[in-house]
């Protein structure tokens, strides 16, 4: 009886396990977001100035809990601004100030449309899920993210192509068996300085691939479904 009960026990131990992982992986996932665009470059250096909207389309291939491959597509404006600031900008027209004798550049604002395409990695700092398809997964899980990406955006009239170096990060969460929220904030390094439609307005010529040059910000809140569920019995036949 003593050597009886102990298996007894362990087999309990492997059924409740097994039922606990019943629910399946899936390894992709798709869907939308919402948030808020930021321009940093000349004409704005504040983290939280000219915000404006934001949408994207994202889609996942997850080959593992801790681990996906992001494609996004996303449409913002950049806005931004040279009034109220004291700057010289060799490269712009000159006004002069008749009460503050400031010699200022004569450029008000813009607002220029933002197209981004981007593919990017993701690492959870510990498995993502509802815990019943991997053991061990969490529904909460902070990332990190880097990337690659292009940027098209209508500056000025004219049309500027360039690459991006997306750095992000963020929480995600687990709602439902199927479905993702997440929140994320990243930043866009490019290798343009005329997403204002201004190039090199101190007169410094840009050099190296991402010196003084244009990039944006990004808050991002998005819901994703999971979709393509990986295969329980593949590996035992």
């Amino acid at each position: 009886m003593r050597r009886i009960l102990p298996c007894i026990i362990l087999l309990l131990v492997c059924a409740l396990s097994t039922s606990a992982q019943d629910d399946p992986e899936y390894k992709l996932e798709v869907g939308a977001g919402v948030g808020m665009v930021n321009y940093l470059g000349d004409f704005n250096a504040s983290l939280t100035g000219e915000l404006q909207p934001s949408g994207s389309l994202i889609a996942k291939y997850r080959p593992n809990p801790r681990m996906a491959w992001a494609a996004t597509i996303s449409y913002g404006q950049l806005k931004g601004s040279q009034a109220g600031t004291k700057t010289w900008y060799p490269s712009l027209p000159l006004t002069t100030d008749p009460e503050k004798q400031l010699v200022k550049a004569d450029y008000s604002s813009f607002n220029n449309s933002l197209i981004d395409v981007g593919l990017r990695f993701e690492y959870n700092f510990w498995p993502y899920g509802t815990g019943k398809e991997y053991r061990g997964a969490r529904r909460v899980a902070p990332f990190v993210a880097i990337g690659l990406g292009a940027t098209y955006v209508n500056a000025q009239h004219k049309g500027v192509f360039t690459a991006n170096l997306p750095l992000a990060a963020g929480v995600k969460y687990k709602m439902a068996t199927r479905w993702n929220l997440s929140v994320e904030w990243g930043i866009h390094f490019t290798a343009s300085d005329e997403l204002d439609g201004v190039k090199d307005p101190y007169g410094i010529a840009s050099s190296g691939l991402f010196k003084n040059t244009d990039c944006y910000s990004n808050l991002r809140l998005a819901i994703t479904y999971d979709l393509w569920a990986k295969c329980k019995t593949c590996n035992r036949e």
